[in-house]
């Protein structure tokens, strides 16, 4: 292990990491020296250009595993092959979700339960799935990518709004529960990032409001964080690197805000 790559010889699990927030974090962990398992939706000739150049550029072993977030199976198949492939897993980061905006009394069932599953159920398995690995190590670090909305509401997000609020009471009891065993379970909360999918989100509103889109983010997309900046993909990263290191072991059960001071007011 070096200071340029404090995490040689780890190997991680980040739901939803062929793009956007997901993406980014993979990369910063495969930069430290960790060996990752991705896994996402996407085109598969396109991800696997960029697993292979993942692994390329940081001289790690990067796979692929296509586990569905909706199903308990695939996402418990999804650990085991991590385990098999690199001997251990120190590190899993929940980071799937998806959205959908619609008024309670007209938002689709279907959505609903889609969402749920997607975005706090599948933490559950899968961190089901990594603890008995991680007991057996002494050690690990699970990081729910949680949201403003896991500490805030906003209205028309119902389903995203409860399984964000949800995630965070999974990582408070998994925290409680594995405090004595080497291991720490915390959830990041980012404001707006500028994402693929809230790039598209810019454009349609802008068209939408017949405005143009410097004002869609300052106005609309921003206007709940104070610095009118989106969240940077680096400072994420930051933090995540901080909470699965050696100095982060004391942080523990706790949701970090990374919002601009979104949820200051």
């Amino acid at each position: 292990m070096s200071d340029n790559k404090p995490l040689s010889g780890q190997a991680a699990v980040v739901t939803g990491s062929t793009s956007g927030i997901g993406m980014a974090l993979a990369e910063a962990l495969a930069g430290a020296g960790c060996n990752v398992v991705l896994n996402g939706l996407g085109d598969p000739a396109k991800i696997e250009a960029e697993r292979a150049q993942m692994a390329a550029r940081h001289g790690v072993r990067v796979l692929y595993h296509h586990a569905d977030m909706t199903r308990g199976t695939e996402i418990a198949a999804m650990i085991a092959y991590a385990k098999a492939e690199f001997g251990r897993l120190d590190i899993l980061v929940n980071n799937a979700g998806i959205q959908h905006v619609a008024p309670v009394d007209e938002f689709p069932v279907e959505k609903w339960d889609q969402i749920i599953a997607i975005n706090l159920t599948s933490a559950f398995h899968a961190t089901r799935a990594a603890l008995p690995i991680m007991k057996a190590q002494g050690r690990g670090r699970i990081v729910n990518i949680a949201s403003a909305h896991a500490l805030v509401a906003s209205p028309f997000k119902s389903a995203y709004v409860a399984a964000k609020h949800g995630v965070l009471g999974l990582t408070k009891t998994v925290a409680l529960e594995v405090a004595q065993q080497g291991i720490t379970c915390t959830a990041i909360c980012p404001g707006y990032v500028k994402t693929p999918l809230v790039e598209a989100q810019i454009a349609d509103q802008s068209k939408a409001r017949g405005i143009s889109e410097e004002a869609v983010m300052k106005d609309v997309i921003l206007a709940a964080q104070p610095t009118k900046k989106f969240v940077e993909f680096s400072e994420l990263a930051g933090l995540l690197l901080y909470l699965v290191s050696d100095a982060g072991a004391s942080v523990n059960g706790v949701a970090l805000s990374i919002d601009g001071g979104w949820t200051a007011a």
